[in-house]
């Protein structure tokens, strides 16, 4: 059997919050310049399709293979991961269960914090940037349709969503709980990607707080935070200063190593450090400084709000929202499945009826071929209907039967 021969299976390979906490993720992730590479090398490698994925919580592919060790072995030999700790902490899922997985994933029922919608950019994001490379095949493109389908319904008409986002909403509820008199505290916001935006735009709101100043090692992406916020921005040059006035300091930088340590701390009063990077930005020798709180965003999680406990009553609402979108693309993937063995079939009919007609118009005097023909195609379309009923059926064995059907009436169908 040729490699080409040899069948592939839909996967959904990578890790996660559940079992790789934030050091292991950090090891796994992939920047844009990896992300690239990875797909470099699966085109290389003959992959037909994948889609990539890379955030604070997770580093996952769903994709084609003959196994999944393909699939893992892309992520490993982009990322500083090995494939001893993948099999300690990943997951693979297969099939059906990675189709499951995927909207779960894509409609944040699967998110360390529920209802955390960030993930479907993220997830269109890695379909743009597959299909520039020409690895988004039929059934990539319609099950991402599905799963954004999926999201945009389930975003609009259930509340899981709502009174938040993400783990930005948890890094300023955990502040409001634990600083007194916020609104008059220093808050330092290092960093300005998505988390860091979304958590400022949440500080100001929820805490009328005038004194949050932005530091970006580019200063005019904290500029154009800063303008629409009416913020103060200061240079990284000025972080070390900056950190010494600070109450509180949330670090959301997308740098590989530590930005903040305990060699740049010289602090006069107490601060509250909250790290929303991944990997970690803020060295975990901090907390030998007396005063000093560290927060990471892992802990963030185990918050059990109001907010998030509403959200838990809308999980029905949302999983039947998936089953219904869900149900419609496994009755396009099955039709697709037999579609051609069908029209083979009836191919194989129409030749048998074509043969059949030639040699009684020849035997049979005033034989009527016009109603011969009308019977005969009738009588196909029956035959091809049972047939594609049988294989439309949830307990069928569409492969089993495929085969079976094929060999039955000696057809080969056209490859899809």
């Amino acid at each position: 059997m040729t490699q080409n021969n040899l069948k592939h299976y839909f996967y959904a390979v990578g890790l996660s919050y559940k079992k790789a906490d934030a050091e292991m993720r950090g090891k796994f992730s992939l920047d844009a310049a990896a992300k690239t590479r990875l797909l470099e090398q699966a085109k290389r490698e003959g992959i037909e399709s994948l889609i990539v994925t890379s955030t604070c919580n997770r580093t996952e592919i769903y994709g084609f293979g003959q196994h999944p060790f393909q699939l893992i072995k892309l992520i490993c030999d982009n990322t500083q991961g090995t494939a001893e700790e993948f099999q300690r902490i990943g997951y693979v899922y297969k099939a059906q269960d990675a189709i499951n997985h995927l909207f779960r994933v894509a409609t944040g029922l699967d998110s360390q914090i529920l209802g955390d919608f960030e993930i479907i950019s993220q997830i269109k994001a890695g379909f743009n940037e597959a299909k520039s490379f020409g690895l988004i095949n039929t059934f990539m493109d319609r099950l991402t349709n599905a799963v954004i389908q999926a999201s945009k319904k389930i975003k609009n008409e259930t509340e899981i969503s709502s009174g938040a986002t993400s783990v930005s909403f948890a890094s300023v509820q955990y502040i409001i709980k634990n600083v007194d008199d916020i609104r008059n505290k220093n808050i330092l916001l290092f960093g300005t990607g998505k988390i860091g935006r979304n958590t400022c735009e949440n500080l100001v709101k929820h805490t009328k707080n005038e004194h949050i100043t932005l530091i970006n090692r580019t200063k005019d992406k904290a500029e154009k935070l800063a303008s629409k916020l009416n913020l103060i921005v200061k240079d990284y040059s000025d972080l070390q200063l900056e950190l010494q006035k600070a109450d509180i300091v949330v670090v959301a930088t997308g740098a590989q190593n530590p930005t903040v340590d305990a060699a740049i701390l010289n602090l006069k009063k107490p601060l509250l450090i909250l790290d929303l990077s991944i990997p970690k930005n803020v060295n975990d020798n901090v907390t030998t400084i007396p005063g000093v709180t560290l927060i990471h965003m892992d802990n963030l999680s185990q918050m059990t709000d109001e907010t998030l406990e509403n959200r838990k009553k809308h999980i029905p609402a949302a999983e039947a929202i998936i089953e219904e979108i869900k149900s419609e693309f496994l009755i396009w993937t099955k039709a697709r499945k037999f579609a051609p063995t069908i029209n083979a079939l009836k191919e194989k009919l129409n030749a048998i009826k074509k043969s059949e007609l030639d040699f009684q118009s020849k035997k049979i005097a005033d034989f009527n071929e016009e109603q011969a023909e009308i019977i005969s195609a009738r009588i196909i379309q029956k035959i091809t209907t049972h047939f594609a009923n049988h294989l439309k059926d949830d307990n069928t064995m569409v492969d089993e039967s495929i085969e079976w059907i094929e060999k039955v009436f000696q057809i080969e169908p056209a490859k899809s």
